[in-house]
């Protein structure tokens, strides 16, 4: 039963991903409408809602109005138009329509000039072309999130801390004599942490969101993620002294006393929400990081298929292991293999860290 239940959630949780994925890539923006984005209680937006009643323009011209202070996703859609239109935040605000390529902000500009511009942009030959180029513009920044998310996820996938929890564990189960039984135990503990890490990320996700994440935050994750490679190169170079990028020596008795107390798939299910917490401080770099991109360029529904496909990479390695001890490969060789790559697996993040924050200072995602 366990089992059979086991490779449902799994698949279900595979397919929902993909699902929730593939309808928000294939979609973009319809740039042939003519945004109005406004705030509630604002007075100037008052004014331009006043003009666009008088003169009927909502009949006229195919506005869409975007309240943004208490909706999140027109919120991240503003920002995202604002970005593509190259404005800067300090100019950004309410109430503003945004025409094609052009961008009209504040009650004056609009009720002068909203007309004119907007004839202009229907009758113009370009508005094809200028949908196709926005939509690639739209596609680079998607494909680059999407890079983000995995490129992230592969590095936590290699941390050395998880690889150290799964080989103590299946050395653990594999002393009771049935190496099926250690399969299982760590497909039940690959789950485990999947659910934990998915759910510690959406919490974190819509905490982040709350505050609609600005430019200024998204720089402090760009610092935070070369802060974070600097940390791992680090333990490259100078490894053990300092603050080292795993789980803190103090955690690792307690840890390793929870993992030996599992005999069993159902007792691996549930220590691996316990051990979690103790990775954290090893695996939440780049976790983290990719946390702060999606809260200030994704929309929540994408956000959440990011978050099951990264998941889903952090734990493939366990997964592999875990397959590979089944047929007979030693845990004891596993971990000597770690212990000699353990100074470049630091690398390898440190290297990659560093890359995702010069992207994300860069603005290229």
């Amino acid at each position: 039963m366990f089992k059979k239940i086991f490779i449902s959630v799994l698949g279900l949780l595979f397919f929902w991903s993909v699902a929730m994925l593939l309808p928000n890539v294939s979609k973009a923006e319809n740039t042939s409408k003519i945004y109005f984005f406004y705030g509630q209680g604002c007075p100037h937006c008052g004014e331009v809602e006043e003009f666009f009643n008088e003169n009927d323009l909502y009949s006229k011209y195919p506005v869409e109005k975007k309240e943004i202070y208490f909706n999140r996703e027109n919120a991240v859609l503003f920002n995202k138009l604002m970005d593509d239109l190259g404005i800067l935040s300090q100019y950004r605000g309410v109430p503003a329509v945004v025409i094609g390529n052009k961008a009209l902000i504040g009650d004056t500009p609009i009720i002068t000039s909203f007309i004119t511009e907007t004839d202009k942009f229907l009758k113009s030959e370009n508005v094809e072309s200028n949908n196709k180029q926005m939509d690639k513009s739209t596609g680079k920044k998607t494909d680059l999130t999407l890079a983000a998310v995995i490129v992230g996820s592969l590095v936590d996938a290699i941390n050395p801390c998880e690889f150290a929890v799964l080989i103590i564990l299946m050395t653990t189960i594999l002393a009771t004599g049935n190496s099926r039984k250690a399969l299982w135990a760590g497909l039940a503990f690959a789950t485990s942490i999947f659910i934990s890490y998915f759910l510690m990320g959406l919490g974190l996700y819509q905490a982040l969101s709350l505050g609609n994440a600005s430019d200024w935050f998204f720089k402090i994750v760009g610092w935070l993620a070369i802060a974070l490679g600097i940390l791992n190169i680090k333990d490259f170079f100078w490894y053990g002294k300092g603050f080292l990028m795993e789980v803190p020596l103090s955690w690792r008795p307690r840890l390793k006393g929870l993992i030996n107390s599992v005999t069993s798939p159902r007792g691996a299910f549930l220590i691996g929400f316990l051990v979690s917490i103790f990775l954290l401080p090893c695996t939440s770099g780049p976790y983290i990081v990719i946390l702060g991109m999606l809260a200030k360029r994704v929309l929540d529904v994408r956000a959440i298929a990011y978050l099951l496909i990264y998941n889903l990479i952090f734990v493939s390695p366990m997964l592999i292991i875990s397959w590979a001890v089944y047929k007979g490969f030693d845990p004891k060789t596993a971990e000597t293999i770690r212990q000699k790559q353990l100074k470049t697996l630091h690398l390898i993040a440190g290297v990659v860290l560093l890359a995702m924050g010069g992207v994300i200072l860069l603005g290229w995602v």
